[in-house]
């Protein structure tokens, strides 16, 4: 079985090699441009069928296809990222989290948001002072049960 690291090089390498962006790909297997980056790096797996579109978009073999469709290992480095945008998420996260929870918290009650029932859609909004990057994330609210 090929690991999600080679997978994920294969992947790039054809991308690159096709010219095609990952909205051209998503939109071509019939998922969103989130979800299909986050499975080609290995990070989610895909169903059989979405496996092979992929790779069929892609001109990639089954054993490519085959490991989109194990289920990840999500585990990543504890330390603070390096990479620039990356770092500039955990600083969101940092400067914003606490008040994301208590805003959370307040609306919904004692739970969290689920990452499992969830959507991400990053735009771009165009705005003469500097184009904006524009995330939005929508999970499910998963209240925290007494037993």
């Amino acid at each position: 079985m090929m690991n999600k690291e080679l997978m994920t090089a294969k992947i790039l390498e054809a991308k690159v090699s096709k010219g095609m962006t990952w909205e051209a790909i998503a939109e071509t297997i019939g998922l969103s441009p989130v979800f299909t980056t986050s499975a080609a790096l290995g990070m989610n797996s895909l169903t059989e069928d979405k496996a092979f579109a992929l790779c069929e978009v892609l001109d990639l073999d089954k054993p490519i296809a085959e490991a989109l469709q194990v289920c990840p290992k999500k585990a990543w480095d504890g330390a603070v990222p390096q990479d620039p945008l990356i770092y500039r998420l955990y600083e969101v996260v940092g400067v914003y989290g606490d008040t994301i929870k208590e805003l959370i918290h307040e609306k919904f009650g004692d739970g969290i948001m689920s990452a499992i029932d969830f959507t991400m859609d990053i735009e771009k909004e165009e705005n003469p002072k500097g184009d904006r990057v524009v995330v939005t994330m929508n999970g499910k609210f998963l209240p925290y049960k007494a037993w």
